[in-house]
Parts: C-alpha cells; structure tokens; sequence
C-alpha cells in the first residue's frame, strides 16, 4: 500500500468544557470525524473545528450518534429506524450548513461510540443510517468496520465504504476491539502505537492482547483525539508513515483511496 489515511475525532468541546486539541491534530491528520452536537459538540465549536480542517486542508466528515450528551454517545438508544434516520438526517444537514459557511464540504459519515458499534451488527439502524445517507447525499462516503452489516447495506446501496483500523486500541483474537472496561484496551506509549499502525497498513495484520495475530485491511488509521498525549501520539504514527514511504492523505478526498475488502469487524 501507498497511502493512507489519518483520521480523528474533534469538534467535541461543549460550551466551557474542552475536549481534545482539534488546532494541533488538524496539522497531523487528514481527515476529520467532527461532532455533530448529538454525543459532543456545538454550533461554535463545530464551525471553529470545520474552519480549522478547511484551512489545513483537511477532509471533513460527520461524526453522527444517538442523541446521549450525558453519555458522550456510548449509550445504546433503541429509538425507531425512522427516528434514527431523521437524527442522521438532522446532523448531517447541520453540519453541511457549517461546512458551506466555511468554504468547505461534508465527504463522508463515520457514526460515534455506541451508534458505530450497533450498526455494525444491527441491521435494522444500520439500515436507517444508509436511507438517511442516501436521502441527504448520495455521494457521501461510509467510514466504518470491516466486516460490519452497516458497510455491506452501504455497498447495496450504492455508497462508496471504507474500513479503519485503530492505532491506539487492544484487538481480541477474534478481531475484536478489547473493551475500554478492560485493562490494556488503550494504548498510549507513541512508540509502540507507530510501530502497531506501520504494521496494520505494510503487512495488514496486528497482535492482539493474547499475542495472536490478527489480520485485518484498512483504508484509514484512526488516532481518538481525546486519548491521553493523541497529538503526540498522532504525530509520530505520521512520521513513521512517511520514513516508510507511505503517503498520508484522506479517502475522502476528490483525489483519494479506493475502498478495500472487507475483511473482519471490530467494535469501538
């Protein structure tokens, strides 16, 4: 492989609480989940967030959830298809509104926290993000978990999928994401996160905690922004890229990646 995308979760802070430095992370990544103010985030938040991305030229996409802003999003909500598919509808168009103001565009949809991970075995909501995908902008892309049910409804659909990977996050054998609960989910040593990410995109496998090997293909790398040193962390994951000789630059982008394979899920 010779390119690769970054991607990151910012627009996060709410009102006086900040989460996460979108500033420095914008001049690292390439591509951009913003919050659309469902699990994080709000109107001046997210045209800041938005201005900064079209400034550095990065792609920007719609980080959409279940409506949980106590839950910061990680709260299944068993809400009916057409009300998820009108909330979808209801975040992708407020920040297209936003990203127009800014001089910029919305090019994909990448789902946050316990929405991501419901859709990747839910069909029903998964089918709801789809429609309202489709029914907002069909040019739009899909971010999402190899091997989920949401990415292969999206393909029946006719919406470009692309899978990622996570830098900074244990795998189970099975090709799970260790979870959070669990001791050494995250991982935060810079190092050895680079080390993980250069493996992922060269050799497409990764260790998971019990020392197996686990082999999984990616079109974007993700780097949470509200991890424990990400700028940093995110930082030397991109300098590892480039001494490799592999390119940085978004899916998303006029000019990007071709989707891969799907291959096995994970959950976030």
């Amino acid at each position: 492989m010779t390119g690769i995308d970054l991607n990151s979760d910012m627009g996060e802070s709410f009102g006086r609480w900040a989460l996460g430095d979108d500033t420095a992370l914008l001049g690292v990544v390439s591509s951009a989940n913003v919050a659309c103010g469902f699990h994080a985030g709000d109107p001046a938040g997210m045209l800041r967030t938005v201005g900064y991305a079209a400034a550095h030229g990065v792609t920007v996409g719609a980080h959409v959830a279940y409506r949980d802003l106590a839950g910061f999003g990680r709260r299944y909500v068993d809400e009916t298809p057409e009300d998820l598919a009108a909330d979808v509808i209801y975040q992708i168009g407020a920040l297209e509104g936003i990203a127009e103001a800014a001089g910029t565009q919305v090019k994909y949809v990448k789902p946050h926290g316990a929405l991501y991970n419901r859709i990747a075995i839910d069909e029903r909501h998964a089918k709801a993000v789809v429609e309202a995908m489709k029914a907002v902008d069909p040019s739009l892309s899909l971010l999402t978990l190899p091997g989920s049910v949401v990415g292969r409804l999206a393909e029946g659909a006719g919406l470009r999928v692309f899978r990622e990977a996570f830098a900074d996050r244990a795998y189970t054998p099975d090709g799970h994401l260790v979870s959070r609960r669990e001791p050494g989910a995250v991982i935060t040593d810079p190092e050895q996160v680079a080390a993980r990410v250069l493996r992922m995109v060269e050799d497409g496998t990764v260790t998971a905690i019990d020392g197996s090997i686990v082999r999984l293909h990616a079109d974007s790398v993700c780097v949470h922004g509200d991890s424990p040193g990400a700028v940093a962390m995110a930082t030397v994951v991109r300098k590892a890229l480039e001494h490799a000789g592999i390119t940085v630059r978004s899916f998303a982008a006029d000019d990007g990646l071709s989707p891969t394979v799907s291959t096995k899920a994970a959950k976030s």
